[in-house]
């Protein structure tokens, strides 16, 4: 497996009063390589987390399989990711996971290569995709639909990975004619000659995201280390949102993603659209999310099930209350 694993354990030094590091319990958080990263680093190099006796270490991985595998296996804590992967978790694998929070609506847009004028010109190709039954890979297939295309009979889903690895598959193979594509690599998709035919948002409605989300259990006997770990997101998070700090946020996004400057100040910029980047405060947009059910039961040709099936917010409400 590809993945880069990082021990964000930086900036101690301003919180030594508050934790002695060998006293931070450790939480292992799963995601993949994306510009919505930055309120990780943040909380990490800023001491939010461990102003909070935490330690996180956060583990980019290539693929969502291999986040709800980490989780099901407990390897991770928390995974911070689509939420429909909870969704899947519970529906196909059998486990009992809860969504504690919300995160963002995804940035997420419909890429193609540069013959494709219209959707029906994505006939006889290939869709890059994540894994090909949750999340942005169901959005593909509901923006298809809706332009007459069928999988499976028009195209054929491409799965090879997170965001990096499908821009990657565009580029290398023009065969894969399209593929959803969030922030930064949107943005380097365009400067490769891919074009955007439009957000998903605007195509297919208010969408929940990435959220966070662990197994049940887990949630239960940590219920206080679960609740530090969200308010402690929710601060960096709001550090990161602060219009003053933006030059410091985006010398991060440079850092750690290797960014051209431009590319970093418009990535921060659409990151900071609540109606398409991170909700203030990792609030759970539910309509969002009833979006996301319906979505799958469509694909799936069943009745979505009710949303408190899946979603437990009361750690969230109670780590609100913890907030500076």
């Amino acid at each position: 497996m590809l993945s880069r694993a990082f021990c964000l354990v930086a900036g101690l030094g301003m919180v030594a009063s508050t934790a002695n590091a060998a006293d931070l319990i450790v939480l292992h958080v799963y995601m993949q390589p994306m510009a919505r990263a930055l309120p990780f680093y943040v909380g990490v190099d800023k001491g939010f987390f461990a102003q909070r006796g935490l330690k996180v270490e956060l583990e980019f991985t290539e693929s969502s399989v291999n986040q709800r595998d980490a989780l099901a296996s407990g390897k991770a804590n928390i995974v911070y990711s689509a939420v429909d992967n909870a969704v899947a978790m519970v529906e196909t694998a059998k486990k009992d996971v809860v969504i504690v929070t919300g995160g963002d609506s995804g940035t997420n847009e419909f890429y193609v290569q540069d013959y494709v004028k219209e959707f029906s010109d994505i006939r006889g190709h290939a869709v890059a995709v994540d894994a090909t039954n949750t999340a942005y890979a169901l959005q593909a297939k509901k923006i298809l639909l809706q332009h007459g295309l069928k999988d499976d009979t028009d195209y054929k889903l491409n799965p090879v990975g997170n965001g990096s690895l499908r821009l990657k598959s565009m580029i290398e193979d023009k065969n894969n004619a399209a593929a959803i594509l969030n922030l930064p690599y949107s943005l380097q998709a365009e400067t490769a000659g891919l074009k955007s035919m439009g957000r998903t948002i605007d195509m297919i409605g208010p969408y929940q995201a990435a959220g966070s989300f662990t197994l049940r259990s887990w949630a239960t006997a940590n219920s206080g280390t679960l609740e530090q770990y969200i308010a402690a997101f929710v601060e960096s998070l709001r550090w990161s949102l602060d219009p003053k700090n933006r030059a410091e946020a985006v010398a991060i996004l440079i850092d750690k993603f290797n960014l051209p400057k431009n590319i970093a100040e418009r990535s921060y910029d659409l990151m900071s659209d609540p109606a398409f980047g991170f909700a203030p405060d990792a609030r759970f947009n539910m309509d969002g999310f009833k979006n996301v059910l319906a979505l799958r039961a469509e694909i799936e040709g069943r009745m979505p099930a009710a949303p408190d099936r899946y979603v437990d917010l009361n750690y969230y409400e109670r780590a609100m209350k913890l907030t500076k």
